[in-house]
């Protein structure tokens, strides 16, 4: 079984009596009859961050995963709950870094901490664990669902795609880039900026959006697998950075470097539908938000989700995403 698998026929039968979960086919469920979004994600040492990280960045990028689905969601956020297991060897001076890197953070989103719990592993080689619930307020026009898109409908993508998974190999030292380049890519994946404002922005525009963690292929799979459709990625469309454009010229099959960058996980960017006939709204909201939004595909009938090639033909992909029960 694969990490979907699990949620889905083992824990959503789970949420049968919680109309708002939406048997956890989104990233988010509405509580209270609709008074609330919330979302919860966790982070573990050595899965979702390097075991080194600075425990700072590591707090911010926490909060910042968390807001993404929000983002996603249109929601506007208020605050969250925190739980913390510590792994033995913890240091006071690290567990204070972490604390200021959530201050930091909570400032810049107008955002506190409810509550939670923090404890200490009992297994000496136990990795730092951290798992946050957020909550915001839905947007008047009412959640944006993962569900809702129709055949026909554009796709859209915020940002760029693909950086954060450069940006991982920069560190590990799987690829070498210039200073300049490792720098901005290693920030990508360090501190991913949830795109709060054009979630806002486009609720009511859009039919469905998603927030892009496990790579753009995989996020949209679940997308258009919710509206029951095939999603159409066009690769040439697909927005990409300075720096990952110069990795994909240096690779020997362009179309593999592409395919694999729309693999990537930890963009933190919003995928999102909206029929042909918004165009110009999405265009109004995008400068709104100042955010950077680009028409990358369209949603079809049937099933799947292919990257075309300027030849019209799919492009042979691997894997479609990040898959934590997948080695």
């Amino acid at each position: 079984m694969n990490e979907f698998d699990i949620i889905r026929d083992l824990f959503a039968p789970l949420s049968e009596n919680a109309a708002g979960a939406f048997a956890l086919r989104d990233d988010a469920a509405l509580i209270d009859q609709g008074a609330y979004i919330v979302t919860k994600d966790m982070m573990i040492a050595g899965v979702h961050f390097r075991p080194k990280d600075p425990l700072d960045l590591v707090a911010r990028k926490l909060i910042r995963v968390n807001l993404s689905d929000l983002a996603a969601k249109g929601a506007k956020p208020i605050g969250y709950f925190l739980a913390c297991a510590w792994p033995q060897t913890i240091k006071p001076a690290s567990v204070e870094l972490f604390a200021a890197g959530l201050q930091e953070d909570q400032e810049t989103y107008r955002i506190a901490l409810f509550g939670g719990d923090t404890t200490a592993h009992a297994a000496k080689a136990a990795p730092l664990t951290l798992s946050a619930t957020f909550f915001g307020a839905p947007p008047k026009q009412g959640m944006t669902l993962r569900s809702g898109a129709g055949a026909g409908d554009d796709l859209y993508v915020t940002g760029t795609i693909g950086d954060a998974g450069l940006g991982l190999k920069a560190l590990s030292k799987e690829e070498k880039f210039s200073t300049v380049d490792k720098a901005s890519l290693a920030g990508r994946y360090h501190l991913p900026e949830p795109r709060l404002s054009l979630g806002a922005a486009i609720a009511g525009l859009a039919t469905a959006a998603i927030d892009v963690s496990d790579g753009l292929l995989a996020d949209a799979g679940h997308l258009a697998a919710a509206s029951g459709l095939k999603a159409e990625i066009d690769a040439a469309a697909m927005p990409l950075s300075a720096a990952a454009k110069g990795w994909v010229s240096a690779q020997e099959d362009p179309y593999d470097a592409i395919a694999e960058l729309a693999a990537f996980g930890d963009d933190y960017e919003i995928l999102f539908a909206a029929p042909q006939s918004m165009r110009r709204s999405v265009s109004v909201a995008a400068k709104a938000s100042r955010t950077a939004v680009t028409r990358i595909g369209a949603l079809s009938r049937g099933e799947g989700v292919s990257l075309i090639g300027a030849d019209g033909d799919a492009i042979a992909t691997g894997s479609h995403g990040y898959d934590h029960f997948k080695r």
